[in-house]
Formats: structure tokens, C-alpha cells, sequence
């Protein structure tokens, strides 16, 4: 009937359903009472949708695509991180939002894309025209990292009707991931506000899978210097000594304010580069895939251990789990997720600016590849979720009997 009408199918129901109302309206015995369709957004989407449109400003300004998947995404982490709520973003949702906030989606195309590729060729001459063997030519990047955030959603029995557990803090660090053409990873920096936690007592900061520096400001040119001279420098030589190639490194960096401009004069052989502005997104190589794969790894080693410390005899809650799990866990998964890291990633990320330098890897699948370990992840979820009801379904019945 609706296609016949060319009316879409609620219109026609919500007629059909209110017709007897219709017709007593319309004889003048009963007042036709209006239906409120839409209703107006408050609390905590309004002030989310805000602060989206301001990281969306941000991110326009400094002309970084984004897509319908990167906003939705952004938006469920500024529920999580501020609201510790959690929120679909759906397609009704972004398409609602995108037409109040007066958006619209253009082609990465004419002037504005062209401007950025054009201001990266010199760069990218730069780096096939100096003779730089692959093993030579690094990149390092920052991230922030929730390290003891975890999914706040998965599938769980029909009986049970909330996820049994604790609620994860959000305490955040700072790691520096980096790497170079050949797919050698470097020894992450990790960056914490504190300087001797509780965690590291009888632990020797040498011992660590990391570089361990403590600095409330993560951006910090003094800390960067640091890293530079004591960390990146001395690893680096020892890995040319062993390959036999001549200590020339190409140490590629954005123009981020915690990455001194000085650092060419801080050692001859060491040439450092940076990306033109606005080409961050297009150029820099971690950002690519491998910096997206170390937090999933990440992430799959917590929970990893998480369900493996509830399953075990005489096991932990998970709010037990929680309540033990320190900076020092911390350190060693993100040893662990780095380390899952392939070379075939590493190698991958720099097909955009070197690519006579990316081996005949298969192509790094970031989307499959992150798919497939977050859908290990619901299932180890599913496990733990189904041994909790078991144990709990255990004790309702020993305590039946103990009341029998």
C-alpha cells in the first residue's frame, strides 16, 4: 500500500493506527492530540556532539581527511573517556549529527589534496636521492595510551544481564613507537607521570622491555633530546654493527613542538627530517597501520591475561584483576603487543613515500588484520563471560543444597 501512496510504510501504519481518532476529530467529538516526533538533544550527546565539532574544526584546519567511520569513532571515545558511558554512534546518529553541525562530505581532490602531495614531493625527493640503505632510514611517533582501558562491550549468556567485572581506570601514558624501512623496530619509550612506582620495587629500570622516563608534559623537547642521545643513538649503533652498515641514519619526525628542531646539530651522522606541514596523515609512516596494531596487540594481551587470571583455580575476580594490574603489567604488554608488531606491517607503512624500498610482503590488511584479532578478543570475552555465569550458577546451587 505505502508504494502504491508513494508514503513511506510508518506514515501509512501510524494513518492506519490512529484512523478511529481521524474520524472522531474530524465529526468535532474528540480534539486530535499531535504526537511529538523528534525530540531535543540534552545532557551528555550535546556536550559530546560539542566537543566533537571543535576536535572536527581541529582536524579540517590541519587538513586530515575524515571519514564517517573516524568521526563515529571519535565520538564513542569522548563518551568512554568523559562520560564512561558507552554509545553507538550510528549511522542515524552521524547523519542527524553531520546535518545540525552543517557538515558535509567533499572529494579528497582539486586544490586542497593537490596542495599537500605537492608539498611533500621535495620531501619525498629527498629521501630516494640520498642514498640511504632501507636499514638507515627511521621514524618514530608518539601515542597516548588508556593502558588500563578495556572493551566496554561483548556478547554475553541471555540470563546475564550486565558484564560481571569492575570498572577500568583511565590512567594514561605516553609511548614512542618507532622503526625503520627494513621492518626493525626500536625499544618503545614509555612515558609515565611517576618516577619509582610501587610496581618497580626490587626492579631495575635497566631490566625493563622499555625505556622508562617519568615527565607529566608527554611532549617535552628536554625529554625528546634524552631519547635521542641516550636511547635511539646507542641502539641504532649497535644494530649497524651487527648488519655491518655504516652508522648514516635518516631519522624521519613531525613538526610537533616536542620534537626540537636543534637535534641536526646534536650529531653528525644523524640527519634529521621533517614532514612538510599538512602532510602528517599522507607521509608519516607509523601512523599507517602500525601504530593502530600495537594498541589492538595490546589490548588482546590484557584481556588475554585478564581472562586467564579469573579462569584459573582459586582465580581472581575481575576486580581483583583490575585492582592488581600496575604500571609494571603495563610495560610488559606493551613490550608484548609491540613485539606482535610483523615486519611485514612495519615494512608496509612506508609504501606511501619509499616505495622501491617496500619488500613483495603481502600487503598489510590493517582492517582484516584488526578485525580479526578484535573478533579473538570478544570470543575470549565469551569465554570468561560464560565461565563467570558457570561459577555463579556453581554457587546458587551448592548454596541450595547447604539450605536444603
Amino acid at each position: 500500500m505505502s508504494r502504491n501512496l508513494g508514503l513511506s510504510k510508518s506514515t501509512v501504519s501510524t494513518t492506519i493506527k490512529d484512523s478511529d481518532l481521524m474520524h472522531e476529530s474530524a465529526k468535532g467529538s474528540a480534539p486530535m492530540k499531535s504526537k511529538i516526533l523528534t525530540k531535543k538533544r540534552a545532557g551528555p550527546i550535546l556536550e559530546m556532539e560539542k566537543l566533537l565539532v571543535l576536535w572536527m574544526e581541529d582536524q579540517i584546519e590541519k587538513r586530515t581527511p575524515l571519514s564517517r567511520m573516524t568521526i563515529q569513532a571519535k565520538d564513542r571515545s569522548l563518551f568512554e573517556d568523559y562520560c564512561n558511558q558507552t554509545f553507538t554512534a550510528s549511522h542515524g546518529w552521524f547523519n542527524h549529527f553531520k546535518t545540525c553541525a552543517n557538515f558535509h562530505s567533499v572529494k579528497l581532490s582539486g586544490e586542497a589534496a593537490s596542495a599537500d602531495l605537492k608539498a611533500a614531493e621535495p620531501f619525498i625527493k629527498l629521501i630516494k636521492e640520498g642514498n640511504y640503505f632501507p636499514e638507515q632510514i627511521f621514524n618514530v611517533n608518539e601515542t597516548g595510551l588508556f593502558w588500563k582501558k578495556m572493551p566496554e562491550r561483548t556478547y554475553i549468556h541471555n540470563e546475564a544481564k550486565t558484564m560481571p567485572g569492575s570498572k577500568a581506570f583511565k590512567d594514561h601514558l605516553t609511548v614512542l613507537l618507532g622503526g625503520n624501512v627494513s621492518a626493525y623496530k626500536l625499544k618503545p619509550l614509555l612515558i609515565y607521570h611517576s618516577e619509582n612506582p610501587r610496581a618497580f620495587k626490587n626492579i631495575s629500570k635497566a631490566t625493563l622491555p622499555v625505556h622508562y622516563r617519568a615527565n607529566k608534559k608527554a611532549n617535552d623537547a628536554a625529554l625528546f633530546e634524552d631519547w635521542f642521545m641516550n636511547c635511539f643513538i646507542p641502539e641504532v649503533k649497535v644494530y649497524f654493527l651487527e648488519k655491518g652498515i655504516p652508522f648514516r641514519i635518516l631519522l624521519i619526525l613531525d613538526n610537533a613542538p616536542g620534537h626540537p628542531q636543534y637535534l641536526n646539530d646534536l650529531h653528525s651522522n644523524v640527519k634529521v627530517v621533517f614532514l612538510p606541514p599538512n602532510t602528517t596523515s599522507i607521509l608519516q609512516p607509523m601512523d599507517q597501520g602500525a601504530i593502530a596494531a600495537f594498541k589492538v596487540y595490546y589490548l588482546l594481551s590484557t584481556f588475554a591475561k585478564a581472562v586467564a587470571a579469573t579462569e584459573c583455580e582459586n582465580g581472581k575476580t575481575l576486580c581483583e584483576f583490575w585492582k592488581d594490574y600496575n604500571i609494571l603489567h603495563c610495560i610488559r604488554n606493551t613490550a608484548a603487543g609491540w613485539e606482535e608488531v610483523t615486519p611485514q606491517c612495519m615494512n608496509d607503512i612506508w609504501k606511501k613515500i619509499l616505495k622501491r624500498s617496500v619488500n613483495s610482503f603481502k600487503s598489510f590488511e590493517k582492517e582484516k588484520a584488526l578485525e580479526d584479532i578484535s573478533n579473538n578478543i570478544v570470543q575470549l570475552a565469551k569465554t570468561k563471560e560464560m565461565k563467570e555465569i558457570y561459577n555463579e550458577k556453581k554457587k546458587q546451587i551448592v548454596q541450595s543444597k547447604i539450605d536444603i
